[in-house]
């Protein structure tokens, strides 16, 4: 059984599985989902609680001896096996399979692992870990989802906030799910439950954005200058690499030139986002509803211009780099700046 982290409170509701594995990018819904499981099992008598590292030290017996211990003073049991890089390796791998075929009587086995890619998660291990047990995902909040995140964590808390102050915290703690949870609850600490105004959130909402460069693409397909310019500055500070930060700018424009020219062929949308190599589901919807501002001329202009950009990275040009970038970036924004040859 597959869940999102927001569906688990519901399923632990209605019954506790024998069984739980928690992943994912977001690492405070996957503490949060470790918290609430074991929360349940020890509101159900599951007192005694083992704890396996899977470390260069750790053996894959050890997992069968927990699960076949029982303490002389608990009838039941949470074994908690965390593994911190994602990769149970080839005993590994066989040690898990083995222990989904039969698990252990009496214990709630909580697996907790980081984000993994498609691949991993079709590994044998992973697959037994999925049929024999419910499977949590703590997925990254996307930034058009957090505010509605906030909102459902205010209500949580008898608060609630309007679309104003919402985008007011979203822009202030965009890639930082850390620092939105903390700031939800210093609002709790600060206002009583009711209403929040604009005006007192604005005074109570640290900036703790966090901004990584490959979000920059999603976000100049948008056309969001003020998030263009906030991501760019915040990158600067946080003393990202200008070349990474020019390479993830180009693979954006390279896609919406190629998607410009494989939709003039009239081809179906799913082998357009192929030879275009634009995946995943946000950035081809992102792409479908902005792909009309955009021209292939617009592009071999944005190319010309990142090639200068390129130039000045490997001192063979004078230039401010990141006020460069910024500049490219805004051809590709709702409210571009002059377009220059």
């Amino acid at each position: 059984m597959r869940l999102s982290s927001e569906q688990l409170a519901a399923q632990l509701a209605r019954e506790l599985k024998p069984l739980y594995t928690v992943f994912g990018d977001e690492p405070l819904l996957a503490l949060e989902a470790g918290d609430r499981i074991r929360a349940k099992a020890r509101a159900e008598g599951y007192i005694e609680r083992e704890v396996l590292t899977v470390d260069t030290s750790f053996k894959w017996p050890q997992l069968m001896m927990a699960a076949q211990s029982q303490s002389l003073f608990a009838s039941r049991k949470l074994l908690d096996l965390r593994i911190p890089n994602g990769k149970p390796g080839t005993d590994g791998s066989e040690a898990l399979q083995t222990f989904c075929v039969s698990l252990p009587a009496d214990t709630v086995t909580l697996i907790t692992l980081p984000g993994i890619d498609w691949r991993a998660q079709k590994a044998g291990w992973f697959e037994a870990l999925d049929g024999a047990g419910v499977t949590v995902e703590a997925k990254a909040v996307s930034r058009k989802a957090l505010p509605q995140w906030l909102a459902a964590r205010l209500k949580a808390q008898g608060q609630d906030a309007d679309a104003e102050a919402l985008a007011f915290i979203t822009d202030r703690v965009e890639g930082n799910l850390m620092a939105a949870f903390q700031e939800v609850q210093k609002l709790a600490l600060l206002f009583p439950p009711g209403p929040i105004s604009f005006e007192q959130i604005r005074e109570a909402v640290l900036d703790v954005a966090r901004f990584d460069v490959f979000h920059l693409g999603l976000a100049m397909l948008e056309g969001d200058a003020l998030r263009l310019t906030r991501m760019l500055d915040g990158l600067k500070g946080e003393g990202a690499a200008p070349p990474m930060a020019l390479w993830a700018v180009c693979e954006e424009i390279r896609a919406i030139g190629r998607t410009l020219v494989a939709a003039e062929s009239g081809r179906p949308l799913g082998t357009v986002w192929r030879d275009a190599k634009v995946w995943g589901v946000p950035h081809q919807t992102a792409m479908q509803q902005n792909l009309a501002r955009f021209s292939k001329a617009q592009v071999a202009q944005g190319l010309r211009h990142a090639a200068a950009i390129d130039r000045m990275v490997k001192g063979l040009a004078k230039g401010d780099v990141w006020d460069e970038l910024l500049q490219l970036a805004m051809r590709f924004s709702r409210k571009r700046a002059a377009v220059r040859a």
